[in-house]
């Protein structure tokens, strides 16, 4: 698989995607795919690697390809197509078992901004997640209009995603430094001060801390 970078790429950044289109007819080549490009073309203006897209028709295929980008180790695969209820709407059958981890409020958002166009949105059943601990997974709808919503919603929280799957903070440290002792702060030898100890010889409580 090939792979095309964005001009505004951070140096060293190394961010990897992939765009799966799930539809049996345009992977007949008898109706164009007018939602991949649209995809590629957000995550390319944003720095990413993307690879070649993947058009596949709806069922088995679209988790052959999903399996793939996921065992490639890239860092985001989104799909679009296949979410609706039609007999060959499989895209969230084919996506639900290769998660280890569902981010259920990314799809919530979705839906919740889609209903402002056409209440069909609640239709939508697509997942999101990460699989094998490193790879987010985006169902889209295949729609342009649900493609729209959705972009608009990982613009928002995208690049966070994608650091805190790779154990990154937002100082862009690891988020494991977060969790390392602080060095202990040296003992007083100082005595309390006879104001600070009650009449029966108890500390009194510090109001500040409540209860």
């Amino acid at each position: 698989m090939s792979a095309t970078a964005g001009p505004s790429g951070r140096p060293g950044d190394g961010r990897t995607g992939q765009v799966i289109v799930a539809s049996t007819r345009a992977a007949a080549g008898v109706y164009t795919d007018r939602t991949g490009p649209v995809i590629d073309a957000w995550l390319r203006e944003r720095g990413w690697l993307v690879l070649d897209r993947a058009v596949v028709a709806d069922g088995e295929s679209v988790g052959d390809a999903l399996a793939a980008a996921i065992e490639a180790g890239l860092d985001l695969v989104i799909t679009t197509g296949g979410t609706g209820v039609s007999p060959t709407d499989q895209t969230p059958e084919q996506t639900l078992p290769l998660l280890d981890r569902q981010l259920p409020g990314i799809m919530e958002e979705l839906r919740r901004r889609g209903t402002a166009a056409t209440p069909l949105a609640v239709l939508s059943r697509g997942y999101a997640g990460i699989a094998r601990g490193r790879t987010v997974v985006i169902n889209l709808p295949g729609s342009t209009g649900g493609v729209r919503d959705g972009l608009a919603v990982l613009a928002e929280l995208l690049d966070h995603l994608i650091d805190q799957v790779r154990g990154v903070d937002h100082a862009g440290t690891p988020a494991a430094a977060d969790h390392q002792a602080a060095p202990a702060k040296a003992s007083s030898s100082k005595a309390p001060s006879p104001k600070a100890v009650a009449r029966n010889g108890t500390p009194p409580k510090d109001p500040r801390h409540g209860h």
